[in-house]
């Protein structure tokens, strides 16, 4: 009975429905619709370090041409919030949120619009380069997991949408 449970459980697996985002790989319809998005610029050193993550991201998967146009918009803070009895600060939060919209190129109609973002802790030395370097290193790293966030949202849309299309 115990080796049968197993069996079952894997019998049942295989009929739950669920495929592979990326399947065909670089030429699968996922891929090939995520190849057709054009990153828009974006303000400023964190959109700079945001718009070089996405397209290391989308630009393995480049198609036939820019579909769609990704819109996105940044907000970028830094907050003390660690303080010594002499009030100064010792701890920082880094907080990368971003608003993006996907829209359509030919139609200029939005397709997608949604929020990702991530955050990240500093502590603050003695030495005001140290820190500097340390909040840099925070928006690199901030970057990349938004960057990963919003390409995955991208791709649950892009599955969505060309499952919506062999039908």
């Amino acid at each position: 009975m115990n080796r049968a449970l197993p069996l079952l459980a894997l019998c049942l697996l295989t009929a739950c429905g669920l495929r592979p985002v990326y399947s065909g790989g670089s030429q699968g319809a996922v891929a090939r619709s995520l190849g057709n998005i054009e990153v828009q610029a974006i303000e400023g050193k964190a959109g700079w370090l945001m718009r070089n993550a996405l397209n290391d991201r989308l630009a393995p998967m480049r198609g036939t041409g820019p579909a769609y146009k990704l819109v996105v918009k940044l907000d970028d803070q830094i907050r003390g919030f660690g303080l010594r009895a002499d009030a100064a600060i010792t701890r920082e939060r880094r907080t990368l949120r971003a608003r993006y919209q996907l829209i359509d190129a030919a139609t200029g109609a939005q397709v997608l619009d949604d929020t990702a973002g991530s955050d990240a802790g500093i502590d603050v030395t003695s030495s005001e380069y140290a820190t500097i370097a340390a909040e840099d290193t925070a928006l690199e790293r901030l970057s990349q997991t938004v960057a990963d966030q919003i390409v995955a949202r991208l791709s649950l849309y892009a599955a969505r949408d060309t499952g919506r299309e062999g039908q």
